[in-house]
């Protein structure tokens, strides 16, 4: 069973040790370098009352996935940002679902009219999870440079609330 609720300082290190298995892996996400706790902890509280952060956990506790919401200066105001990542080797579990349904709540009850998602265009996982969730494609960025210096093509899809 999958469990979700809001993340919270403590959870910064499991977050940013999941997060650091996709970097690793590599090809779905724009980092290239691995983040710490202390990274994770600033990212949530860098616009706290204009974001939300969810994880995903089974029964014994395990962070299976995180999803975070928040607002990013190239959005108008009355949309936000997405990220998603699930643990390595547990896609297609139903973590993306259960978290997009909390995610989407909090959107809304903070006011928000649209979410945004920026996903290389390469991340073909990731493209399908969005297109699931009834986001459609309104933009593409061409030769967005990657901090490793790798150039991709990012899509652009929105989710209207």
């Amino acid at each position: 069973m999958i469990t979700i609720r809001r993340a919270g300082a403590l959870d910064a290190r499991p977050m940013a040790e999941l997060l650091n298995e996709i970097i690793a892996e590599g090809g779905t996400t724009a980092l290239t370098t691995p983040v710490t706790a202390e990274d994770m902890k600033a990212w949530m509280m860098s616009d706290p009352d204009r974001s939300a952060w969810h994880i995903a956990e089974d029964d014994s506790g395990e962070l299976l996935g995180f999803q975070m919401i928040k607002p990013e200066s190239y959005l108008p105001d009355d949309a936000v940002d997405i990220a998603t990542f699930a643990r390595v080797g547990r896609v297609k579990m139903g973590i993306g679902s259960a978290l997009f349904e909390k995610t989407r709540q909090a959107a809304e009850q903070m006011g928000y009219a649209w979410i945004n998602a920026n996903i290389r265009a390469d991340n073909f996982g990731g493209l399908a999870y969005y297109q699931s969730r009834g986001f459609e494609d309104y933009a593409t960025k061409r030769g967005v440079q990657l901090e490793s210096g790798q150039t991709v093509d990012k899509c652009l899809k929105r989710f209207d609330l």
